[in-house]
């Protein structure tokens, strides 16, 4: 027959020649130890998502400064444009108007010499009328 002693020593031989795996949850740490790489996982945790937060701020306040900056270079564009189209528009009204005053002018004109050639016409008829009133009187 075989001694105990031998097997004990060939279970220690191949303890260490093929190692055992670790049951789930079973761990070298103590209590202690455990609890504090919880907390330092806590703690690290609550670093990125402040972290992310304040990332997520910043990226929302760069928005807000583009699009206010957008919105300005729009109206900005809009005005200018307005200012423009309205500049133009006056230059044709003032051209539009020398064109108008010019030949309101050259109408007065041309009936003022009317006037002027049909005012004997209107002095004589006039004579005439009152001497045949004056005439008819007597």
């Amino acid at each position: 027959m075989v001694e105990e002693a031998p097997k004990t020593q060939l279970c220690l031989s191949i303890k260490m020649a093929y190692p055992v795996t670790k049951i789930v949850g079973e761990s070298n740490l103590s209590r202690t130890d455990i609890l504090l790489k919880v907390k330092e996982t806590e703690a690290k945790a609550r670093s990125i998502i402040e972290e992310a937060e304040e990332e997520k701020k910043a990226i929302i306040a760069k928005a807000r400064r583009d699009s206010v900056k957008m919105v300005q270079d729009a109206e900005a564009k809009i005005r200018a444009d307005f200012e423009s189209k309205i500049s133009e528009e006056m230059k044709k009204l003032a051209s539009q108007r020398e064109v108008l005053l010019r030949k309101g002018e050259e109408e007065a004109a041309r009936l003022e010499a009317v006037a002027s050639k049909r005012m004997a016409k209107v002095k004589d008829f006039l004579k005439k009328e009152f001497e045949r009133s004056i005439n008819a009187t007597s």
